[in-house]
């Protein structure tokens, strides 16, 4: 399975994980960099709703940058905002304290390179959930494998999971509801970050995600 490198990607993502479990996942770093993905960027549930959560990165040198060239950026102060948004959020979910000493760390030391970043962080998530995905950066620019079918397979998720992209035409992907805090004002809000599962039902998030590739009969 081939998919991009990601900052704290959505549930969607993580099931693709879960589905290759103790199988090789390849995490592309040879393809060029896109703004306005979720290559540098996540998507939680906060109280007063939706919000986006943008990593900065410096200006490449090449009008054309490989993801595994892209630099973090230390404008704005963003890995202070970014721990206080998630703690604002999740503060009050009940595994936020839980989990809150295995993700301050990665909001606290910089790192030079995105790509870096998001890898650490998703196996950090994988940890959490308990799956075993074998991740995997490309030695080089990767073909395209086969799109997904209802039955498996190689799969090519590169551009697919995408902050535009509609998860409702993946037919291995049914967003499972689970609790959520502020579902009492917003309603269940589905395929937030990794982190809205994780830190809202902790050890269950796997059942979630479990949940979320079952196929249902009609």
């Amino acid at each position: 399975m081939l998919l991009s490198s990601a900052y704290l990607p959505p549930v969607w993502y993580f099931t693709k994980l879960l589905l290759c479990d103790g199988q090789e996942v390849w995490i592309e770093q040879w393809d060029h960099y896109v703004k306005q993905t979720y290559r540098n960027r996540c998507v939680i549930g906060s109280g007063d709703g939706l919000q986006v959560l943008t990593i900065p990165t410096e200006k490449a040198l090449t009008p054309k940058c490989y993801m595994r060239d892209v630099r973090i950026s230390d404008h704005g102060n963003w890995r202070h905002q970014h721990w206080n948004a998630l703690e604002a959020a999740y503060g009050q979910t009940p595994f936020f304290l839980y989990y809150e000493d295995d993700f301050r760390p990665f909001f606290e030391r910089r790192f030079e390179f995105l790509f870096d970043f998001n890898l650490q962080l998703m196996a950090l998530c994988c940890q959490l959930i308990d799956i075993h995905p074998v991740l995997r950066p490309t030695e080089s620019w990767c073909a395209s494998l086969p799109l997904p079918t209802a039955t498996g397979g190689d799969a090519d998720f590169r551009e697919l999971i995408h902050p535009k992209g509609d998860y409702t035409a993946d037919v291995t992907f049914h967003p499972a509801t689970y609790y959520q805090v502020f579902a009492p004002r917003f309603g269940f809000r589905p395929n937030l970050s990794i982190v809205d599962l994780l830190f809202n039902m902790g050890p269950e998030s796997l059942l979630v995600l479990q949940k979320s590739i079952e196929v249902h009969s009609s």
